[in-house]
């Protein structure tokens, strides 16, 4: 292994574990936030910061394994993205049973909170998304998916301020439950072609 890549492979677990620390510290807020005012889409979205937390953290182990258990690792992540979009579809299907109009304001500074974080998170990874196979790629998507997110929710307080309805934020909170699975089928698939590669080497 070369001295450039030692030095690459210790920045790569620095900036996971930064992103995974700024991922835990605004779940709380954003979970906080979610349940004060009945938003959908803030409580899949603050499900989705704890789900990148512990994303990043197996992501800190796996960076210590081989290719071949990292492309494993790879294909349960990919699963565990779906967990947030699961969450998301019981909460919308609770709020649908009973609609809860969010308050706009504080959904709106939420998201975009949410949304510098993410950003942040995005730029930090994107310098290692072609390093560490499957399991920086899975960290970068995540926080590119998460920050689209963000910008929905945003637009959703302003929507939300004129039609005082509740149909927005459950729109928004499933789309964010698809955006999770197409992540998950990326990173599985990203996953497979690395173990495959991993089992042909001699």
């Amino acid at each position: 292994m070369s001295v450039d890549t030692i030095a690459q492979d210790k920045s790569l677990r620095r900036a996971v574990m930064t992103v995974a620390l700024l991922n835990l510290s605004y779940f709380s807020v954003e979970f906080a936030v979610a349940v004060s005012i009945g938003s959908v889409s803030l409580f899949a979205d603050s499900i989705d910061f704890l789900e990148d937390t512990s994303l990043n953290l197996l992501i800190l182990v796996g960076l210590y394994w081989s290719p071949r258990n990292r492309g494993r690792l790879g294909m349960v992540l990919s699963v565990i993205l779906l967990i947030p979009g699961l969450a998301t579809v019981w909460t919308a299907w609770l709020k649908f049973t009973s609609p809860i109009v969010p308050a706009p304001i504080p959904l709106s500074l939420t998201g975009l909170g949410a949304l510098i974080v993410n950003t942040t998170c995005a730029l930090i990874l994107a310098r290692f998304r072609g390093h560490g196979g499957s399991l920086t790629r899975a960290a970068f998507l995540s926080a590119r998916n998460d920050a689209l997110a963000n910008i929905a929710i945003i637009l959703t307080g302003v929507v939300t301020s004129y039609t005082v309805s509740a149909w927005p934020d459950l729109i928004v909170g499933l789309g964010i439950a698809a955006m999770n699975a197409g992540a998950a089928i990326e990173v599985w698939q990203a996953a497979r072609i690395e173990h495959r590669q991993a089992n042909s080497k001699p």
